[in-house]
């Protein structure tokens, strides 16, 4: 009954298999098990019920088993079973067992032939069986029939993969002996996944039915088309004898008396039928769960400790407990207000190496964005000089004025002053739509209860609405303050002297000393005439734009100054997926080469604003969107100014650029601190101070801390799988592990599975000319000793030694001594009607001494 010592073993995985079997694919164990594969009618589902002793699976044409079965045979005194999924029921009845397996697998798969990877778990326990545990797998077909899904050979071909593919999974090949073993589907699909064969044991059905005349001794000694566990050969019932419901047991004894009386198979008669394969499969698989107990032992320590931190929140969980309740909704409303502020803040654990996120994004609209959008209000030159000449005349009236009058500055300042209200408004407007998006990030920690995220995403967006308004009221507050008082006394005006003084031909020196402003790679867009588009390491200073060949800057391609210089949008191209702008020369010069613009390209937008903004800081400004018109050019060419009028003019320029650049300087500066103080900093506190009471005054506060269905599922899912490890390991560190193992047997030549010819039949027919060869009679008695394993590769027929001797040992192992098999009476030998020239007849052997068996020479390929 397996190894001494080890017989917990089996129970053991048994007892593994149900703790993770309702747990599903969330635990990724591997344990070891035994794979039955084969073709449809290979005789499966037969070799099963032969060692439940029970007909009790379900039986028809084409494909019958659907989804996995994992039966787990118990050794015990009472005869019954039960199914995972009907914990509490005992079925006595097969036939029970039958329906309840279609039923299940009808209820996942339906009743169109379909299959599912879901598998029915099936114990059984009777006084017939070995513990031994085995997996029915759906049968390898090639051609869907009825509903089937027309991809039905894949389907159960990835099934079996999931299974076989696993080291700790021994494979139980079956094949059709009447079949040609070299096509058999079953050792394909085991080579694949198995090719040095540690894994794979082969089964031989229906030798009852091969052609009259063959047999497969070749085969189950393992001379033809070896594995290295060797071939096990049983009979199975015919369909005649499953009809007329043929019991299993009288089936065991016709099975055990084929191969006794069978002149090809009863000198290895010892070594086949069902008996002996049902002790083979418990022996290795209880030496194959030994093995891997260290590893296994290991997986579930790792696993145990990742889940420890998750689980610990869960250990004492009660979700209807209005305390608890209570408790997790102080704990999500705090750890949200935390989120929010680090995130705003820039001191968030979790760091995103992606892309801008939270207080970055709006630091990037204050510092970025508005300024450039200020820059883009930038007045035009002619149209600016024509207003203010229209200005000065109208304030002259009829009078022809001998000074520069002071409303014609203050009526274009105020102008001017009135165009910043859409940039600033539009700045407001970026800072909501980023908040916005903080906090429905924030609130995704929330998901767990789907009110409460709910509820808090709609509070904290409304507040932020509240503060919308009151934010742009004080915006343009700031600006009508503007408009309401012109100081001219302020410390960085001009004033009228330094304004008439100032020439305006002579382009304004940079305050800005030569420095670098900022370095990145940008992609030039050339057409491929002139060399295609290619990307170079750009420096931008405040006195030119430089290219390099990479980021070292040694190799410098082009040196471009920054005067009378512009940039402008670009719309990209049909196949382009960049962002792009353009740069040019306002006095229509060639910019680089002979191009009169040059495109520069981005892989985002972000990355287009930050660079807009850095040409903004070095003196490169936005085109301006007017389009002269050709009123515009009528009115320009009517228009004209005698040298006073153009000095007045020309001077009232100055002082309104003068004025004009404190406004920005001021409101650049004002902004953000307006937005900061009213919209962000208020948020913030709404959150740590008021958000609580607004949760409690919406509703009920059980129906707000209700869980989601997916979050309850996966507490209970991740509690169950802590408590199945923790299990598992009690479990594993109570059993001991000394015992005496059986080795791998040694390697044989499988060559053939790799061969593209057909190797020859396993259909060896027997003497034409003469009977059977004589054999003599043995007195079939209980057989001292130990049980004899399987051989790897057996040799030459063996022969009956003349005298006593000690049995040899198959292998190393030791197994315990097991019932007889079933007596056969003896019969006188048969003589044959001659023998062949110099053939002696062989004695018959004592009647009270055991039939030994040698082993086979070792071969030359293993």
């Amino acid at each position: 009954m397996g190894n001494r010592g080890m017989e917990d073993l089996i129970p053991l995985v048994n007892k593994l298999q149900d703790a993770f079997s309702s747990i599903g694919q969330s635990c990724s164990l591997d344990l070891p098990q035994i794979a039955v594969v084969g073709g449809q009618s290979a005789g499966k589902s037969s070799v099963l019920e032969n060692f439940v002793g029970r007909d009790f699976l379900p039986r028809g044409s084409g494909i019958v088993t659907r989804r996995p079965l994992v039966l787990q045979l118990v050794n015990n005194i009472a005869e019954y079973a039960e199914f995972l999924h009907c914990k509490d029921r005992k079925f006595v009845d097969f036939d029970e067992v039958r329906r309840e397996i279609e039923a299940e697998t009808d209820r996942i798969t339906g009743s169109n032939k379909g299959i599912s990877p879901i598998p029915i778990n099936l114990r059984v326990f009777s006084p017939h069986v070995l513990n031994l545990t085995l997996i029915d797998l759906p049968g390898m077909t090639k051609v869907a029939v009825g509903d089937q899904p027309v991809d039905i050979e894949f389907q159960i071909k990835e099934m079996l993969l999931q299974f076989i593919t696993r080291d700790n999974c021994l494979i139980l090949a079956v094949t059709p002996a009447n079949a040609d073993l070299a096509n058999s589907d079953a050792l394909k699909i085991a080579k694949e996944v198995d090719p040095q064969g540690l894994r794979t044991i082969g089964v031989l059905t229906k030798l009852d039915l091969m052609d009259e005349g063959t047999d497969a001794r070749d085969i189950l000694e393992n001379k033809l088309l070896p594995l290295r566990r060797g071939y096990i050969g049983v009979v199975n019932r015919s369909q005649k004898d499953i009809d007329g419901r043929k019991d299993i047991s009288v089936a065991l004894t016709a099975e055990r008396k084929f191969f006794l009386s069978h002149p090809a198979y009863r000198h290895i008669a010892e070594r086949m039928g069902t008996s002996h394969l049902q002790r083979t499969l418990n022996q290795q698989l209880t030496n194959h769960i030994r093995d891997t107990l260290p590893t296994l032992r290991s997986k579930l320590q790792s696993q145990l400790l990742s889940l420890e931190k998750e689980v610990e929140e869960y250990k004492n969980f009660k979700p209807d407990d209005p305390q608890r309740k209570t408790k997790a909704l102080l704990q999500m409303v705090q750890q949200f207000g935390v989120d929010f502020e680090k995130r705003i803040e820039g001191s968030g654990d979790q760091v995103d190496t992606v892309e801008l996120s939270g207080g970055a994004r709006i630091n990037r609209v204050f510092h970025e964005i508005f300024p450039y959008e200020l820059f883009k209000m930038k007045f035009d030159e002619k149209e600016l000089r024509r207003e203010i000449s229209y200005a000065i005349k109208n304030i002259h009236g009829v009078r022809t004025g001998l000074f520069t009058p002071d409303l014609a500055f203050e009526a274009i300042v105020k102008k001017q002053i009135v165009k910043l209200k859409e940039p600033c408004l539009k700045c407001v407007d970026l800072v909501v739509s980023e908040l916005s998006t903080l906090n429905r990030k924030c609130t995704e920690k929330l998901n767990s209860y789907p009110l409460l995220r709910e509820e808090t995403e709609r509070i904290v967006t409304t507040h932020v609405r509240e503060r919308e308004g009151k934010t742009k009221d004080q915006v343009l507050l700031l600006i009508d303050m503007e408009l309401s008082y012109i100081n001219t006394n302020h410390e960085d005006f001009i004033g009228f002297a330094n304004a008439q003084q100032r020439n305006a031909n002579v382009s304004k020196k940079r305050a800005m000393p030569n420095q670098v402003i900022r370095r990145g790679w940008l992609t030039i867009n050339i057409s491929i005439m002139k060399g295609g588009s290619k990307e170079y390491w750009f420096v931008l200073t405040a006195e030119s734009l430089s290219w390099y060949k990479d980021e070292e800057e040694k190799e410098k391609k082009y040196m471009l100054p920054l005067d009378n210089l512009r940039i402008k949008d670009v719309e990209k191209g049909f196949m382009s997926t960049k962002q792009t702008f353009a740069i040019f020369n306002t006095e229509q010069r060639n910019v680089y080469k002979d191009l009169r613009q040059i495109e520069l390209s981005c892989d985002s937008q972000d990355d287009i604003d930050s660079w807009k903004a850095s040409f903004l800081r070095a003196g490169v400004f936005p085109e301006n969107d007017q389009v002269d018109t050709e009123d515009t050019r009528e009115g320009d060419s009517s228009f004209s100014m005698d040298p006073q009028l153009e000095r007045q003019v020309e001077t009232i320029r100055n002082l309104v650029d003068s004025y004009i650049g404190i406004i920005n300087k001021s409101i650049r500066d004002l902004m953000p601190k307006t937005i900061m103080h009213l919209m962000i900093n208020s948020a913030k506190e709404f959150i740590h101070c008021e958000l609580l009471s607004y949760l409690y005054n919406s509703g009920d506060q059980s129906s707000l801390m209700e869980e989601s269905a997916d979050q309850a599922q996966r507490r209970d899912e991740m509690l169950r799988m802590y408590h199945a490890l923790k299990e598992a390991l009690t479990i594993i560190g109570d059993i001991s592990t000394t015992t005496i193992t059986t080795p791998v047997p040694p390697p044989v030549d499988d060559n053939w599975r790799q061969k593209d010819g057909s190797p020859p039949s396993q259909r060896r027919p027997l003497p034409a000319s003469a009977a059977p060869p004589a054999r003599p009679a043995t007195v079939r008695g209980p057989t001292p000793g130990p049980p004899q394993n399987p051989l790897p590769a057996f040799g030459a027929p063996p022969t009956i030694p003349t005298r006593p001797g000690p049995p040899p040992a198959f292998g190393n192992s030791t197994m315990e001594p097991i019932p007889a098999p079933p007596q056969v009476p003896s019969r006188p030998a048969r003589v044959p009607p001659a023998l062949p020239p110099g053939v002696p007849r062989r004695p018959p052997a004592a009647p009270n001494r055991p039939t030994i068996i040698r082993p086979a020479e070792p071969s030359l390929l293993d």
